[in-house]
Order: C-alpha cells, then structure tokens, then sequence
C-alpha cells in the first residue's frame, strides 16, 4: 500500500497561495481577468492558506458587485498579501508569453490571435519581436494570411511561439 501523501504545512499552502495571487495580479494588471472572477480568486486565495482582512472581505463579494470597487479591493488585498501589481508593460509581455504557450498547447485557436490587440504590444527581445511580427491585426488579417500561404504562416508562427516559450523570462515572474 503506497505512503499517504503528506498535507502540506500551512506556510507551503500559502507560499503556493501567494505564487498564485502572482499570477493573477500579473493577469489582472495585462487586463486578463475579469473584476467579476476576483472575489472567487480571492476565495481560492484564502483556501490556499492566505489570509488578509480584505482577502477575507472580498471573497464574499457577488460578481455582480461594482466593478470599481473590487478593484480597489483586489488592489488592497494584493498590498495586504505583499504581492505588487507589477509593470502594465511587463505584464503585457509575461501575457504574451502565455499567449504563445496556449497556442503551443492547442489552448488558443489561430482565429483567437486576431481577437485582441497582441500585435501593439512593445517588446524588448528577438523572440518576443519574431512572434509579434507574425500575429495578425484582426480576423480580417488572418483571412488575408491564411489566403497567401497558410502553411508555411502557421509553421512560422508555431516556431516562433516555441522560442519565445522556451526564452529566458522577462523580470520578475508573473
């Protein structure tokens, strides 16, 4: 009969917590989630052990509740936990990196890359540029490249999104 697993000590829960409450402040501050998921990200947060008064306040919140004020809150929460909103700029570009590996991942369709505006996003490395430069502008521009050589456009950006994965991480994590 195998060993039981050992639950994990309260401080490991909530360092997984806080990774986690990372993640999503660098979501949230790329525009990635929702003011309406917040209060159940902040449940899920006191679940993994972390707990912070506005933690514990916002987590009975409806989704329904006004958007301003959950982010005031989540904001609050986030200073309470000690976890900083990081680098609007930074943010966009750790979501780009997520971009290119749900696309990998078969989580993202090639019609979702023309969907928001990942192309604008200002980058700073080789791999980062490859990728954006072969994202389309719109659904239009995706039409427009399938037309010419859909093929060799997917490869291209298929390995372009394998180099930007596999890339060394830009600032601190996200």
């Amino acid at each position: 009969m195998p060993e039981p697993t050992p639950e994990p000590t309260p401080e490991a829960r909530a360092g997984r917590g806080l990774t986690a409450l990372g993640e999503v402040a660098c979501r949230y501050r790329a525009g990635e989630v929702s003011p309406a998921d917040l209060p159940m990200i902040a449940a899920e947060a006191l679940a993994a052990g972390l707990d912070t008064p506005t933690l514990c306040d916002l987590a009975g919140w409806p989704r329904g509740a006004d958007a301003h004020d959950i982010r005031t809150a989540f904001e609050q929460a986030l200073a309470e936990a000690g976890v900083g909103l990081p680098d609007p700029l930074l943010a966009q570009r750790h979501g780009l990196r997520r971009l290119a590996a749900r696309l990998l991942g078969g989580e993202a369709t090639l019609a979702e890359l023309g969907a928001d505006d990942w192309w604008e996003t200002e980058v700073e490395t080789a791999e980062e540029r490859s990728f954006v430069q072969l994202l389309p502008q719109c659904s239009c521009c995706l039409e427009y490249a399938f037309a010419l050589a859909p093929r060799r456009w997917e490869a291209e950006l298929r390995t372009a999104a394998r180099a930007l994965v596999a890339s060394a991480p830009v600032g601190p994590g996200c």
